[in-house]
């Protein structure tokens, strides 16, 4: 997929601030039901249940193991098939945990964010998404550390989130291709940025945007393809 587009037309002026507990709040707007015959209440208790039974050693608190509206969101995700639900959530407060993603910070990560290779943008899409911007001919993969840059992105993937407004429940991503070059291709950096998408914030990407992919792009994206395919039928 390729796309043109100017930021002009898909971002504007951000909506009126309503904090951090307004984005928190969005989560219960997902239209997902649950099951006929099952109580929502009743299934993430069951789920936070099991966690804490088969998974003591994960931490507690906002985004952990007793966070239900987390557990909610892993629920929808798993259209509420609890076993799944619990599988999926063990793993994503996992890697939270061993990547001490509650640590990051601007200044952790200055070294490769002052590169602009990727930020979130000011303003939001035209449809009140917070935009995530990566700019591909700053990725140097020879020359920048493939844990730096995991880093990178689940900074920005979380301050994304941070300013979803009430209501809304998933971010643009936008990957500025210009001047793409040769060496500027990593297929294990977009390995990575997948399995975030689909293990660790799953549902939270809700477009993506090409912008003016070049011809030097197309091999790296007929391998990236069958990936998307594959994750999309989870």
């Amino acid at each position: 997929m390729a796309a043109s587009c100017s930021f002009r037309t898909i971002v504007r002026a951000p909506p009126p601030p309503r904090g951090l507990a307004g984005a928190r709040r969005s989560v219960r707007c997902c239209s997902s039901a649950a099951p006929a015959g099952a109580s929502t209440s009743k299934l993430v208790l069951e789920v936070k249940e099991r966690l804490e039974r088969e998974h003591p050693g994960l931490p507690t608190g906002r985004s952990g193991r007793d966070d239900d509206e987390m557990i909610l969101w892993f629920l929808k995700d798993r259209k509420f098939a609890v076993d799944e639900a619990v599988s999926k959530l063990a793993k994503a407060i996992k890697w939270r945990q061993d990547f001490r993603l509650s640590e990051l910070s601007e200044e952790s990560v200055k070294g490769l964010y002052q590169t602009g290779k990727a930020y979130v943008h000011d303003s939001f899409d035209i449809n009140g998404r917070p935009v995530l911007v990566v700019v591909a001919a700053k990725h140097f993969p020879s020359k920048q550390d493939p844990l730096e840059n995991e880093k990178l992105c689940a900074f920005l993937v979380e301050k994304a989130l941070r300013k979803l407004p009430m209501g809304t429940d998933n971010i643009l991503g936008i990957f500025d291709l210009r001047a793409f070059g040769v060496e500027n291709g990593d297929l294990q950096f977009l390995k990575f940025l997948i399995d975030v998408f689909y293990y660790y914030y799953p549902k939270r990407l809700g477009e993506v945007l090409f912008v003016d992919a070049p011809f030097v792009f197309q091999p790296m994206w007929q391998l990236v393809k069958p990936l998307l395919k594959q994750y999309a039928s989870l």
